[in-house]
């Protein structure tokens, strides 16, 4: 299920959509990093191309992210 999700990044409030477990995991992701998880989507934000859309930015870092970590690649 798709949810939508605010948060203010550089003083800017600004909503995205996001499946629950890609959620979960931006938060477990910033945790890890021992950073609060709207730094990690500003970082994630000021990282994407100028023409993706947030929500997009926000699965490919997750993806990039697990698939680092995975023994599979």
């Amino acid at each position: 299920m798709i949810r939508k999700h605010s948060a203010t990044l550089h003083g800017h409030r600004t909503s995205f959509s996001l499946e629950e477990p890609f959620w979960l995991e931006l938060n477990a992701i910033a945790a890890a990093r021992k950073m609060a998880l709207a730094e990690l989507l500003c970082e994630i934000d000021d990282a994407r191309p100028p023409d993706s859309n947030l929500s997009s930015a926000l699965r490919v870092y997750v993806l990039n992210v697990l698939k680092a970590g995975s023994s599979l690649t």
